[in-house]
């Protein structure tokens, strides 16, 4: 599956190869609450096709009676200001006080489908890169960073760096995993579900997500090697979980997590050590996995886990 950039980028790709323009769109700003984060992509094409989102729907609306109107910029790179009094946060459902500022990007020439391909294929192999909008010319330029930095606005210039997407392997295809799944995908990673155990990959039936038979090391170095990866091990069977978690806090993953009580994980953590982990790595591992928050259900685990990964990922966590 691809994430939301990736389907943004190459509807626009798509449009320009064949003879079609349109903009694209990008939240350049936001103020106070937002219904999309900053960065977000969409494109509208010169039929009115919508692909990605920047709010509930209103802003769309918007956008498409200025394009059956005449009044998006052919030529120029505009900003566009919305929920800038309380009728516009009604009208275009924002949150209270909250206010966006859209960046509307005609692109038509070939220099543009040539950077949207560039940019595209990074994405695919799992690559960042950069993108600075020269808001007087339209102009890209692309580089690769070495770490993703938030997006910047200027009054001559946008910066937005592109990440790889998440992807969240899980080792046991039970029920907990089942429901990790519906919460992470609905939340944009890429999910893949490892179980070595013919019986419990015939039982499973979530949508949208990859389903491996690989043992559990051969699967974290085929789907968890970098720092956009996580794994987590589900089964309570040491001869499943032991083998990921070995090879995965050998890698750089961005979190490796165990489900289990305080006393399993500490025994869990001195089997790891027999196995020429150093003490360093076992560092790394997050067991028991997921907040605090006295989850009891399989779906109240799933949401602690995810909660700590947004904890993580955002900064939150220290």
């Amino acid at each position: 599956m691809k994430n939301t950039d990736q389907r943004v980028l190459a509807a626009a790709v798509d449009a320009l190869a064949s003879g079609r323009g349109g903009w694209l769109l990008t939240i350049a700003a936001t103020f106070g609450a937002s219904p999309r984060p900053l960065g977000s992509l969409a494109f509208l094409d010169n039929d009115g096709q919508f692909t990605g989102s920047l709010s509930g729907g209103c802003i769309e609306d918007d956008l498409l009676e200025k394009l059956a109107d005449g009044r998006l910029a052919a030529e120029h790179c505009t900003l566009q200001e919305y929920g800038v009094t309380p009728e516009e946060n009604e009208r275009f459902g924002l949150p209270c006080g909250g206010r966006m500022k859209v960046l509307i990007e005609p692109v038509a020439a070939a220099s543009h489908l040539a950077r949207m391909k560039e940019l595209l294929l990074a994405l695919n192999a799992r690559e960042c890169r950069r993108r600075c909008v020269d808001l007087n010319s339209g102009e890209w330029l692309l580089s690769a960073p070495d770490r993703v930095c938030p997006l910047t606005l200027t009054e001559e210039m946008l910066q937005q760096d592109f990440g790889p997407r998440f992807q969240l392997l899980l080792v046991g295809a039970n029920e907990l995993a089942r429901c990790i799944s519906e919460i992470a995908t609905a939340m944009d990673y890429r999910v893949v579900v490892c179980d070595p155990r013919d019986d419990r990959r015939e039982q499973w039936v979530t949508e949208g997500v990859e389903l491996t038979g690989l043992m559990p090391d051969e699967a974290v170095t085929a789907f968890a090697r970098d720092a956009h990866s996580i794994v987590i091990t589900l089964t309570h069977d040491p001869r499943i979980d032991d083998m990921a978690l070995m090879q995965a806090l050998r890698e750089e993953c961005f979190y490796v997590g165990a489900l289990g009580s305080e006393r399993t994980s500490s025994k869990r953590r001195e089997r790891l050590a027999m196995l020429d982990l150093s003490e360093t790595q076992i560092q790394q591992l997050h067991a028991p996995v997921g907040l605090a928050i006295g989850s009891k259900s399989a779906m109240e685990i799933a949401v602690a886990v995810m909660a700590e990964l947004v904890q993580l990922r955002s900064g939150a966590g220290g």
